[in-house]
């Protein structure tokens, strides 16, 4: 049990919490490379990427592996977003750092999702068992140009300082 939730409760829990983190970043990440600011969306965004982190501490394990790490750095790069984009409003050099930070902790759940998506999707398990074949390389790699294309718009186009970013 993890939070007086059986595992399998707490695991769909963790999952709706992610992909509800995965659709409104890429609601927003689309919007920063359009040069556009959704506030309650970012919000949105902001809080669940933060519980996807912390739920996966959570589940039961007895080492440290790739997921903790993942969940660490992202909780370190969503800190340097969240002071960033309300701590500094993005004045001076606090823009770049909350839109590569913000695009990276939505990264690093996209790639996530992939993975457990090829783990557990009946559908993509037999395209890619061991996560080294063509399919699944194809995916990481179509994630990554994705994210390259909206880490440099929203570079070009999302604009600095706002007059107030309330929800």
């Amino acid at each position: 049990m993890v939070l007086g939730l059986s595992l399998a409760a707490f695991t769909t829990l963790h999952v709706i919490i992610s992909l509800i983190g995965i659709a409104t970043g890429l609601v927003v990440a689309f919007a920063m490379a359009r040069g556009e600011r959704l506030p309650r969306w970012t919000a949105v965004f902001l809080v669940t990427t933060i519980l996807t982190s912390v739920t996966g501490f959570m589940f039961p394990s007895k080492q440290i592996g790739p997921p903790h790490i993942i969940g660490a750095i992202s909780l370190v790069i969503l800190a340097v977003a969240l002071i960033g984009l309300y701590g500094k409003q993005l004045a001076g050099p606090w823009r770049k750092p909350y839109i590569l930070t913000a695009l990276l902790a939505l990264y690093f759940n996209v790639l996530v999702g992939v993975i457990q998506a090829f783990q557990k999707l009946p559908f993509l398990r037999p395209l890619a068992p061991t996560q080294t074949e063509p399919p699944f390389i194809v995916a990481q790699l179509l994630v990554l140009a994705l994210f390259v294309w909206l880490g440099y718009a929203a570079l070009k186009r999302f604009p600095a300082r706002t007059l107030h970013l309330a929800l």
